[in-house]
């Protein structure tokens, strides 16, 4: 499916490489700008399918991308939004994951992840279809701090959330770990009764719990 996307990064030849990915998969790039009050013009007029930005652009240098993503997201509940970052800031992933209480796709990349072109234009369309995507790199730093509810988890259900977690479905899970999709529906079953997470929409309880096993 081909989306409308905007996107902001504020190097040149990033910008520029990241705008090729894009229309090499199909994709209309609306606008392709450089700091983030460029970014909320963009967004706002050409209503995109998905927002992609940096964290740390102009005016400020600091966080203004993520902020701008932020506020976009506040004018338009459900507005997918992937943020790329060069170093894993836990603030930031956690800044992330709370935009994820509401509806729509996020998703959270380190910028090494961009030179595989495939992973990325994967991760475009997740968010876009509303998945919840995490680096792989960045569940693996947040696993080694885990503790509290997901102490209840069996290793096996532990890998199960990691990959739910880094956005894949049921069947990608069960090809990963080379067991059934039913065995992998045993699991989240497990992961989400043990995280004592509110009965409600499947496709819920399942952020829910990947947003639990992220926060710790």
């Amino acid at each position: 499916m081909s989306l409308r996307v905007v996107l902001a990064e504020d190097s040149p030849l990033l910008r520029d490489g990241l705008v090729g990915v894009l229309e090499r998969f199909g994709h209309r790039v609306a606008a392709a700008v450089g700091d983030a009050d460029a970014l909320l013009v963009a967004a706002r007029e050409h209503a995109p399918d998905v927002v992609v930005t940096d964290v740390r652009m102009p005016p400020g240098h600091g966080d203004d991308g993520l902020r701008a993503a932020v506020a976009l997201r506040a004018e338009r509940p459900g507005l997918p939004l992937l943020v790329l970052s060069q170093y894993l800031e836990q603030s930031y992933a956690a800044h992330v994951l709370d935009l994820g209480d509401g509806p729509g796709g996020i998703g959270y990349l380190l910028k090494d992840r961009v030179t595989a072109v495939a992973e990325f234009a994967d991760a475009v369309a997740r968010v876009a279809a509303g998945a919840t995507v995490m680096d792989p790199e960045v569940v693996r730093q947040l696993l080694r701090r885990r503790n509290g509810p997901l102490d209840r988890l069996t290793a096996r259900e532990r890998e199960v959330l990691a990959l739910m977690a880094e956005g894949h479905s049921n069947g990608a899970i069960a090809r990963a770990l080379f067991v059934s999709e039913a065995a992998v529906l045993k699991h989240v079953g497990a992961i989400l009764q043990k995280l004592d997470l509110p009965v409600t929409g499947e496709s819920h309880r399942r952020v829910l719990a990947v947003l639990t096993y992220l926060r710790g």
